[in-house]
Order: C-alpha cells, then structure tokens, then sequence
C-alpha cells in the first residue's frame, strides 16, 4: 500500500497593530478568535514597539507609527517576515499598507482593515442599498471619505451614490478600552450610528477603528431603537474591519498561489 500526500498547506497570517497598545491588540483577539476560517490558518498577533504612539489620531501619528513600525520589523526580522500575509489593524489609509505591498522585503499579501471593509460593504449592498462608517474623533471623517474615493479611483470631488460618509462619535481609538467610563463610549457610538442612519439607504455600517473590535451589539442597538428589530438584526450588516481584514487577505493568498510562476 503506497500512501502519499495529495494536499494540504498551513497558510501562517499576521494581524499587525500599528500603535503600542498592547490593551487594543487584545481586544482584537474575540473577533480573531470567532473568524470562521480553516483550521490549517494560523494567526499571529504583533503589537507596535514602545516609540510608536498608543492610539492613532491623526496624520502625524500615522507618520510615526509608519517608522516605528518598520524600523523595528527590520532590526526584529532581518531576513524578512515569515508570514502568507499582513493584515495592518488600523483603520485608516494608513502607509504601512502601501509601504509594505511596494516592497519585496514583505509577504505579497498585505491589506489594511479600512481597504477590506469597503471591499466587504460594496458586495453585500443590494438595489438601492447605501453604506458607511462609524469612527473614533473629527479628523477621520474627511480622511476616511476621501480613502474611500481614493481606493475606489475615483476623484476627490465626485460623489458616490452607494456611500452614505462618516460619522464621528469624538472618541479616541484607546477610549474604547480604558479611561472612558464605557456608558459614555456606548452613548457616543449609539449617537454616531444614528446619525448614520439616518441618511437614505444604509443597510451596511463598518465600524471605523480596530479599536471597535467586540462592539457590534451597541451598533446593531442603536439601529433597533431607531428602525426596529428586524431591521437591527436581520437586515443590517455591521462590518469589523479586523475581521473584514482577516477573511480578505486569506482570499489574497489563495490567489497568489494560483500563480503558477515561470515556465520551467
């Protein structure tokens, strides 16, 4: 009897937080843990090092989570990455995203969680149907709307009809595990959500922070009180970018490995 492998192939995936957070890289570890995804998939998580700012804000700290980040990726792995793909947990058009896929020094596979959860939210939306996204403080709402128009390549003056815009709730991406009395973070992201809801057609909401990660509820709640039940909780997605992330890069492998390469 000759028995031989026909198939089969570990698919190793990093999930890379920009800042130092070691408090918001944990928070992310429930909605890693509840990705439906083969058992051969193994995800890591990394944690930005000590000079990288502890919550992102806005420009300036994307800029400094960009070098810290890959300053101590160079010296912890000098001979590159050992992972299929890089999911960057920062919701946000947050450089590492385009730093890492322009460089061969990094897996081919790399992808923000913003890039994936609009991916997700255009392909779930039906006849009609609008989305947008919930996020932390006022900055993000002109960053990620023009993101938006910018990864779709359109221009920064046009409209797009299926996208309902941000909504701020004036948060700071940390708030959302420590330091803010979680009443307060509830009541801003259920004002936020409604607001959202409130303009035609939204039938899908991303949730615009990695911070965010194990919230759902308090989206899918706010849409009850404001369109009912059967709305909150049969009709409406609400999209985690880590997740999105997550289910989008093992799909990017799987299509980096049907590349068959040079003929030989």
């Amino acid at each position: 009897m000759t028995i031989e492998r026909v198939r089969g192939n570990t698919t190793k995936i990093l999930v890379l937080n920009p800042n130092s957070s070691k408090a918001m890289t944990d928070g992310m570890k429930s909605v890693i843990d509840s990705t439906d995804l083969p058992y051969s998939t193994e995800l890591y998580t990394y944690t930005g090092p000590l000079n990288a700012p502890p919550s992102i804000n806005d420009g300036k700290d994307l800029e400094q989570s960009t070098k810290a980040v890959v300053e101590d990726i160079q010296n912890s792995h000098p001979n590159g990455l050992g992972y299929d793909g890089v999911v960057i947990a920062c919701y946000s058009v947050h450089p590492l995203v385009s730093t890492m896929q322009s460089s061969r020094a990094y897996p081919k596979s790399v992808t923000g969680i913003f890039e994936a959860s609009v991916l997700a939210a255009l392909s779930l939306l039906g006849p009609g149907d609008t989305w947008g996204i919930v996020t932390t403080g006022k900055f993000w709402e002109k960053h990620l709307a023009d993101g938006v128009k910018a990864f779709l390549g359109t221009a920064a003056t046009d409209s797009n009809s299926r996208f309902a815009g941000v909504e701020s709730t004036g948060l700071n991406a940390s708030d959302f595990h420590h330091g803010v009395d979680p009443a307060i973070v509830r009541k801003k992201l259920n004002e936020a959500t409604k607001r959202l809801l409130s303009k035609p057609g939204v039938k899908c909401i991303a949730m615009g922070c990695a911070g965010m990660a194990g919230l759902e509820e308090i989206i899918r709640s706010a849409a009850c009180e404001e369109k009912g039940e059967d709305f909150a909780y049969s009709e409406l997605h609400v999209i985690d970018g880590v997740r999105a992330g997550i289910m989008q890069i093992e799909s990017m492998i799987r299509h980096q490995r049907e590349i068959p390469g040079k003929p030989s």
